[in-house]
């Protein structure tokens, strides 16, 4: 059995909506009122002197200047913050961006809290390029517990990645385990985890991909695998650590509404626990999801239920950007008597996009060429907005 030690050092791990402001007016009131929308308050002074000073855009200087009115006297210890963070490599875009999300770091003391935590990450061999990166993603890191936080945490993810290169790629996506005591979570469920025959690579694979699940409490931790337990998952298959995140993602009603789910499609209650036991991944993904492709499916005429019972992993191919664009290039080419069959649903499914072209699209691009780009195009935007609004 193994299990992580961690040895607190710098080196490695191993030790154990706007509001409405409304004025009634009796006796008027009774039957009106005047409803005056909240204007947000403004800081001209700071606003001016993150302009003219530092060269912010004035949109969003005002943004920044609005949520922070009590900042009277930016001139001292704002410039001379701004002027640091200028010095060791953050852009005027940059500097917007965390102030946006946190102004109140223009009346941070310089010397006590900012110039410490850049310093911390300097001795642990981060580059420039590097501090700034992660500092943009998760500017909230400057506000966290040096002692309690920052240093623990980076030497926990130092000792477990290797390199600060690898820290700092992991930090550029999930910057906010730098705010929590992996002591208490990551540590003790990695510990647990590797209990269980888990490989250590396959839990820091989880960390890059799945980071909140590692966060969990370590009781939690133990009922979710004592719930994957129950259900027949194999501690020695490579899929167990991913039978243990997919129990980690429900609650009891949300188990109940996937079953149903899975029956509805054709299951039997047999067939679900071995659909789990073999992919547990599918039970990941939303009920939502699982109704949309059934009726989506039906709506064919070519397919039924069975194609998915058949074929469950069809499941966690995107509806948008598989097979909306696939199904129409097919209806078209059948109305116009360029097909006389669509392929099996396996076929369909598992073709690449490039083959699925090669076959369907290319050699008959001028009848169907624009209405496939236009769904692949509008399938990306959509992935691309959806990303947006996450970060």
């Amino acid at each position: 059995m193994m299990s992580i030690h961690i040895r607190r050092g710098f080196s490695y791990l191993f030790s154990q909506n706007p509001s409405l402001l409304c004025k009634s007016r009796a006796p008027f009131s009774l039957y009106f009122s005047t409803c005056i929308e909240q204007q947000p308050q403004t800081n001209p002074v700071l606003s001016d002197f993150l302009v003219q000073n530092h060269h912010f855009r004035p949109q969003a200087a005002s943004q920044i200047a609005s949520g922070l009115t009590g900042l009277k006297n930016p001139h001292q210890k704002s410039d001379l913050l701004l002027t640091f963070l200028k010095e060791i490599g953050f852009s005027v875009t940059q500097m917007e961006n965390i102030l946006k999300s946190w102004p109140e770091l223009l009346s941070a003391n310089l010397d006590k809290i900012i110039k410490p935590k850049i310093k911390i990450f300097q001795e642990f061999g981060f580059s420039a390029n590097e501090i700034v990166e992660m500092i943009s993603k998760e500017p909230s890191i400057l506000h966290s517990s040096a002692d309690k936080r920052v240093i623990p945490s980076l030497s926990i993810l130092k000792g477990l990645l290797g390199s600060t290169a690898e820290v700092a790629k992991f930090l550029r996506v999930s910057g906010w385990y730098l705010k929590t005591d992996l002591d208490k979570t990551l540590v003790p469920n990695m510990n647990f985890l590797i209990s269980c025959g888990i490989p250590t690579e396959k839990i820091i694979w989880l960390m890059y991909y799945f980071p909140r699940f590692l966060l969990q409490k370590s009781e939690n931790m133990e009922k979710f695998v004592a719930r994957a337990d129950q259900l027949g998952a194999n501690r020695s298959s490579k899929m167990f650590v991913h039978s243990v995140r997919a129990v980690s993602s429900m609650n009891n009603d949300t188990w109940e509404h996937k079953m149903k789910a899975f029956r509805d499609l054709g299951f039997s209650e047999e067939g679900i626990l071995r659909l789990f036991r073999v992919e547990p991944l599918l039970f990941c993904i939303s009920e939502e999801k699982i109704r949309k492709l059934e009726r989506f499916l039906l709506a064919t005429g070519k397919y039924d239920l069975s194609c998915i019972v058949k074929n469950p992993t069809s499941l966690t191919r995107s509806i948008e950007k598989r097979y909306e664009p696939r199904f129409q290039v097919l209806e078209i080419l059948e109305g116009k008597n360029l097909i006389k069959n669509w392929p099996s649903f396996s076929a369909l499914y598992k073709m690449t996009d490039n083959k699925f072209f090669e076959k369907f699209v290319g050699p008959y691009y001028n009848e169907v060429g624009e209405a496939y780009m236009k769904k692949c195009v509008l399938a990306r935007k959509k992935e691309v907005d959806s990303v947006a609004r996450l970060d």
